[in-house]
């Protein structure tokens, strides 16, 4: 595997942050759309992705603490540095909260999980009335339900501000951050 230098990004690297960016925005899009329109049927394949771009999330965090952050492909003043700094950081923290705090909320609110049909945490129906479902531990629920909401918010924040950083690498700097991205060499 190729290791990222200043003219040019490894293949995980590269394949690592649009796999996890692609399957994020999919997510945070459907999210916002399933909390807007209450659109239930979506919600089973809502978990079986953020179940699968967990495992991704994983690979990246595990990638990213191994090889630590790419050498940029300039010297950039202290602002760009401090802001391309924290942005990328809460990407990376909101990429490991999402999965997470959705996980919490699900399985513990009493709704279980899967991934596409196979069970991870039961669902745990009231014996009453079975349609209806019995939160595991409620208050836990609540306040991962809240994380998963203002960290959404958050991460769409932080990937608005990111695209806008690459597109001023590209078009203002022509300094090859986005083509380095996009597995050229520069």
């Amino acid at each position: 595997m190729l290791p990222d230098t200043s003219s040019k990004l490894g293949t995980p690297t590269i394949a690592l942050h649009w796999i996890v960016a692609m399957m994020m925005l999919m997510m945070l899009a459907t999210g916002i759309y399933m909390e807007q329109t209450a659109a239930y049927a979506l919600y089973p394949w809502h978990k079986s992705f953020g179940v699968l771009i967990a495992l991704f999330v994983v690979l990246r965090v595990l990638w990213r603490w191994q090889n630590g952050w790419p050498t940029p492909v300039r010297n950039y003043l202290p602002w760009e540095r401090i802001l391309s700094g924290i942005i990328h950081y809460l990407l990376i923290i909101g990429t490991v909260i999402m999965p997470v705090s959705g996980f919490m909320m699900s399985a513990l609110g009493g709704h279980g999980v899967a991934l596409f049909g196979l069970e991870l945490v039961a669902r745990n129906p009231d014996p009453v009335n079975p349609q209806e479902v019995l939160p595991l531990h409620a208050p836990l629920a609540g306040i991962a339900h809240t994380v998963h909401g203002l960290a959404g918010y958050g991460l769409v924040a932080c990937v608005l501000l990111h695209i806008a950083g690459a597109l001023k690498h590209h078009i203002l700097d022509k300094d090859g951050t986005l083509r380095r991205m996009l597995g050229a060499s520069v």
